[in-house]
């Protein structure tokens, strides 16, 4: 009788065990939603300011640089099965600053914008569905477009002097390309139960844009000149999240 209460005691235990272990699993056809940090670090160059019209010149030295910002990241991931996922991320579309360098360095602050950059990943978690700590590499795609292009004052001065304009007769407009550039991305995630838990993960963009700027008379409207600048970004953006399954 002794031996029987034992067996079953040991059959109960395992159970629960098996059952525990079910509960943390990832498998498929999980949901798992996150909202957190997410912070965009530009590694960026430019090759600087060039006249298109009316006449094609370079500027010399007219660099510029863009500045790092932070908003917050919300993302949505369904498992194919326990290991494979994809998922898709959007930030709140963060606002950044174009800063002057070079010969526009006195201009200071140029110009600002939003950027939107949604991505889709495929993403691999190592060790078993059921661990609570999964490391992952992610591969992924994301479609970049700007809005809300504002220049500064200064580079609007800046603009029609080069087109040896006086101050406040012209009005420059800015446009910068849109694109799909991949996206390369690791990072971990940690389970606390059956819902809850936390993810940590830096991706790599290799993105560049191209600025195109048309210059117009203040008071007829008239085109008086266009230029352009491409800009290197590619940004590596952390993103820390705390994560709900379902």
């Amino acid at each position: 009788m002794k031996n029987t209460r034992t067996t079953m005691q040991a059959a109960v235990a395992a159970a629960l065990l098996a059952g525990g272990g079910s509960a943390m699993a990832q498998q498929a056809g999980d949901w798992v939603l996150g909202a957190g940090w997410l912070h965009f670090a530009p590694q960026d160059s430019s090759e600087g300011l060039n006249l298109t019209s009316p006449v094609n010149m370079h500027v010399p030295g007219s660099d510029a640089k863009v500045s790092s910002s932070d908003t917050l990241g919300l993302s949505a991931m369904y498992f194919l099965d326990s290991h494979w996922a994809v998922e898709g991320v959007l930030g709140v579309p963060p606002r950044f600053k174009l800063e002057g360098a070079g010969s526009l360095a006195p201009v200071g602050e140029l110009g600002e914008a939003r950027q939107w950059s949604p991505t889709l990943l495929g993403k691999y978690y190592f060790n078993e569905g059921n661990a609570a700590f999964r490391p992952y590499v992610g591969l992924g795609v994301t479609y970049v477009w700007y809005s809300d292009v504002e220049l500064t004052p200064g580079m609007q001065n800046a603009m029609g002097g080069l087109l040896r304009r006086p101050p406040g007769s012209t009005v420059t407009t800015a446009k910068l390309d849109s694109s799909f550039a991949p996206v390369f991305n690791i990072g971990a995630a940690y389970q606390f139960d059956k819902h809850w838990g936390v993810s940590a993960s830096v991706s790599y963009i290799p993105l560049k844009t191209t600025a195109k700027l048309t210059t117009t008379s203040a008071a007829t409207g008239a085109q008086l000149g266009t230029s352009e600048a491409s800009l290197k970004l590619n940004p590596i953006v952390p993103y820390v999240a705390v994560t709900y399954r379902f």
